[in-house]
């Protein structure tokens, strides 16, 4: 074990946290470990071929490249950011034990709901389910690392703002003005953190191997399944969980239109024994009672913009 596994990771306070979480799982284990930040796409020359090979995620491609070009060994996600398919020569290499899997509303003061109010989030699906269950409510556009989110909440005259629980709790700045929202379907894989490896290094794999949970890595890929058949590289307010409970899987997935009007929702469940392709399975219910139509409208809405 003398060779040294270098973890690419962004380098926000949250990605920071979660590199350094691997870096001593994996040390426990024996490995030795050096963490590298990368900085953002803008500083970093991208060549079109390396597009070409399917990097598309706005979080995730400066680490991909990095990892193609040798620069790191592993990189760490927040699973719910990465793409439904890895860019070629990238693979999943472990799943981590999952977090909280809601999302919450920090607010400033306990918001009066049948009054005008503004929230912000920078997520379709969140925006969505927020619009369905209120539709008199405006939402506005916010993006940034988690702190940087609070910091425009605080400055703004917005009624509250949309974060992950796991993200608040994981770098200790959830404030004590919050509301978990129970109703909300989360986002496929939020709450979990992913390892990826290149496919040809299988130390790496190996090493990350032993820091996967399988149940969390289970779930997950029904869910990721789930958005893959539904989304067709198209991104939209799709939201999926899945459960595992006395080797039963229990999976509620969720299509929703921009405006939050429409509403399509599965719920399933099926033996983790014969779970195989039951992420797909839920999406084509989807699909089959209007997800279809409704998926062209929202490519068309998208593509407009």
């Amino acid at each position: 074990m003398n060779r040294v596994i270098r973890i690419g990771t962004r380098d926000s306070e949250l990605a920071l946290w979660q590199a350094t979480t691997v870096q001593k799982q994996l040390e426990h284990h024996g490995y030795k470990t050096e963490l590298v930040p990368v900085k953002s796409t803008g500083d970093l020359v991208l060549d079109k071929p390396l597009y070409e090979l399917g990097i598309t995620g706005i979080f995730t491609k400066t680490l991909d490249v990095a990892m193609l070009n040798g620069t790191v060994d592993i990189a760490v996600h927040s699973m719910k950011d990465v793409p439904t398919a890895l860019p070629i020569g990238i693979v999943q290499a472990a799943v981590l034990e999952r977090a909280a899997t809601q999302d919450l509303l920090v607010h400033k003061g306990t918001p009066d709901y049948t009054q005008d109010c503004i929230i912000a989030t920078g997520s379709l699906r969140r925006q969505a389910q927020w619009l369905n269950k209120y539709p008199h409510h405006q939402t506005t556009d916010l993006r940034g690392n988690v702190n940087t989110r609070l910091q425009k909440l605080d400055d703004s005259d917005w009624t509250g703002a949309i974060f992950a629980k796991a993200g608040l709790e994981r770098i200790n700045i959830l404030p004590s003005n919050y509301e978990v929202l129970d109703w909300m379907t989360p986002a496929p894989a939020q709450g979990a953190m992913l390892i990826v490896a290149l496919e040809n290094d299988d130390f790496s794999k190996t090493a990350c191997a032993k820091l996967n949970h399988e149940a969390t890595a289970l779930c997950t890929h029904i869910e990721r399944e789930f958005l893959r058949t539904l989304e067709g590289g198209c991104t939209a307010p799709i939201g999926a969980i899945a459960n595992i409970k006395e080797e039963t899987i229990h999976f509620t997935g969720v299509l929703f239109s921009l405006d939050g009007k429409t509403k399509l929702e599965v719920n399933q469940s099926v033996s983790v024994s014969h779970s195989q392709g039951f992420g797909v399975d839920c999406a084509l219910e989807i699909l089959d009672n209007g997800g279809r139509e409704l998926m062209k409208e929202i490519k068309a809405s998208i593509n407009k913009k």
